[in-house]
């Protein structure tokens, strides 16, 4: 009984718990970053190319020429997708920089909550010390 009584403590302890809440938000955060990127910013990028869809775009390797990437793959010549390399950059460079904004804003916020907290309160002034061995030297 032993082992499981351990792997439960090791299940309870803040950092565990950490994680597993960072991975939950993690993915759900992913969901969002991935849906601002396919749905609002992907469209505005196409806009600006020209509507060009960089997934389609292949090279063949066996000299032949083909309408499209999926007639390529239908006659099993072997093709460079190198369209996919391009999107996945440029899906890379958008989602990095919605991150960085992200949590940009972020550590303004918690800059702005660390000026916000109270001050400590202030120890006696040099009056109230004064008073205090004053009336210590009374008694």
């Amino acid at each position: 009984m032993g082992f499981f009584s351990d792997f439960k403590a090791s299940l309870m302890k803040g950092d565990v718990l950490s994680l597993a809440t960072a991975v939950v938000i993690g993915g759900a955060f992913g969901k969002i970053v991935s849906s601002a990127v396919d749905d609002v910013i992907m469209p505005i990028v196409g806009l600006l190319t020209g509507g060009i869809d960089f997934t389609t775009k292949f090279i063949s390797l066996d000299g032949n020429s083909y309408p499209d990437l999926a007639a390529a793959k239908a006659a099993g010549a072997a093709v460079i997708t190198y369209g996919n390399l391009v999107q996945a950059t440029i899906n890379f460079v958008i989602i990095s920089f919605f991150i960085f904004v992200v949590l940009r804003a972020a550590e303004r916020a918690k800059k702005k909550e660390e000026v916000v907290a109270p001050a400590p309160p202030a120890g006696p002034t040099q009056e109230e010390l004064l008073i205090q061995i004053r009336d210590l030297l009374k008694k």
